[in-house]
């Protein structure tokens, strides 16, 4: 799962949403520096990783990439399941529309600018700018975000190969994903039922 569905998956809840969205970027037990709901997020974005990058499912979306792009294919798998949750998500969280889940999740964010890692604070408002998690909808945005990460990062230049097989596989990948998330929010659903009563 990638950055959407990270957020998506935090109960609305501020702190939690920071710590998700920071997951990648606090390493060890660094975690122990923050408050604790963002502690909270931290350590669900770590299980809902595990509980991804290990489950059936996931791993037949991930095998479609394995050929072309090796240990880089599930790197695919996360941002191609954000498509998928950005174009279903009035089926999957229809309290609000996307648009404005995103415009929350920028005012949130730059509310904790100062408590963010330094990469996070890099990336931030090119996120905001380029409003990349509503645009992961359409496969423009996904190929903007996806030669982003090839440029800042080791992830290979060839992303268009990744698309067309997403375009070659869409709606295998769409029902891997549909099944796949139920799952996922049952997951986070169980560990955060007590967030609130702290």
């Amino acid at each position: 799962m990638n950055y959407l569905a990270h957020l998506a998956l935090s109960h609305d809840n501020s702190d939690v949403m920071v710590g998700n969205f920071i997951g990648d970027f606090v390493k060890g037990s660094n975690y122990t520096r923050y408050s604790p709901r963002v502690r909270t997020g931290i350590l669900l974005h770590r299980k809902i990783d595990d509980f991804t990058d290990s489950h059936p499912i996931v791993r037949e979306t991930t095998a479609l990439f394995k050929e072309s792009f090796g240990r880089y294919a599930g790197v695919f798998t996360d941002v191609f399941y954000d498509h998928f949750l950005a174009t279903q998500w009035s089926d999957f969280h229809p309290s609000q529309t996307l648009p404005k889940f995103v415009s929350r999740v920028h005012r949130i964010l730059l509310f904790n600018y100062l408590r963010l890692p330094g990469e996070a604070k890099k990336m931030l408002p090119f996120l905001i700018k380029s409003r990349r998690l509503e645009n992961y909808a359409n496969f423009s945005g996904l190929s903007r975000a996806l030669n982003i990460m090839a440029r800042n990062t080791s992830l290979p230049q060839n992303t268009q190969d990744a698309i067309k097989i997403l375009k070659d596989n869409y709606e295998t990948i769409n029902a891997q994903f549909t099944a796949f998330y139920p799952q996922v929010v049952a997951l986070v659903n169980e560990e955060l039922k007590d967030v609130y009563a702290d």
